[in-house]
């Protein structure tokens, strides 16, 4: 039991149950998928990868490296605190319907707050804000699409996920500080 229960606003339920009522099976499958893109296994791994891969690039492209995997490391492990804190029930447990449409379970059952997958991509779309302008705006149109991922299979509420994103972001810009990333010297 966490310290804190949150409750879902009433957008959150007006639409959890507009997707509930609408969604299909194959809607569900594509969004299962396509949500593994934002999951912090597979997001460490690729930037521990791209870490190795910088390792013999110029000092800039190292230190950017750097960055990105401390960020994705610690963007990692928030959540994990924060469900340690909060207690909300994923909107997947409320529905009947949703499940006859394809819905499947996801996670613990009252591990929604906030969402994982959207404090990663908002770290790391906040890291892309100094990227030229169309790999930043391909960044975040990836990262939008991988967090709608959650509110459709309704694993989380759209309130879990927009404060994930801001988690997300205000952790990739506090560790700027230490790390050096996105001085204006160094402008890609």
């Amino acid at each position: 039991m966490a310290l804190i229960t949150v409750r879902p606003t009433a957008a959150d339920i007006a639409i959890a149950n507009s997707i509930a009522s609408r969604t299909n099976p194959p809607t569900e499958e594509i969004a299962g998928i396509l949500t593994w893109g934002a999951d912090e296994h597979v997001l460490c791994a690729l930037t521990a990868v791209w870490w190795l891969y910088t390792r013999n690039q110029s000092r800039l492209k190292r230190r950017n490296a750097d960055h990105v995997l401390l960020t994705t490391l610690v963007a990692s492990a928030l959540p994990h605190l924060f469900k340690t804190i909060f207690d909300q029930e994923r909107p997947d447990r409320l529905t009947v319907r949703g499940h006859w449409r394809g819905v499947p379970f996801s996670g613990k059952q009252y591990d929604a707050f906030p969402s994982g997958h959207a404090v990663h991509v908002g770290a790391l779309a906040s890291a892309a804000s100094r990227l030229p302008r169309q790999q930043r705006d391909a960044v975040w149109l990836v990262g939008a699409g991988l967090v709608a991922t959650r509110i459709l299979l309704l694993a989380h509420w759209t309130s879990d996920v927009l404060v994930g994103l801001a988690i997300g972001a205000a952790t990739e810009r506090f560790l700027r500080r230490f790390t050096g990333y996105g001085r204006d010297s160094d402008r890609n």
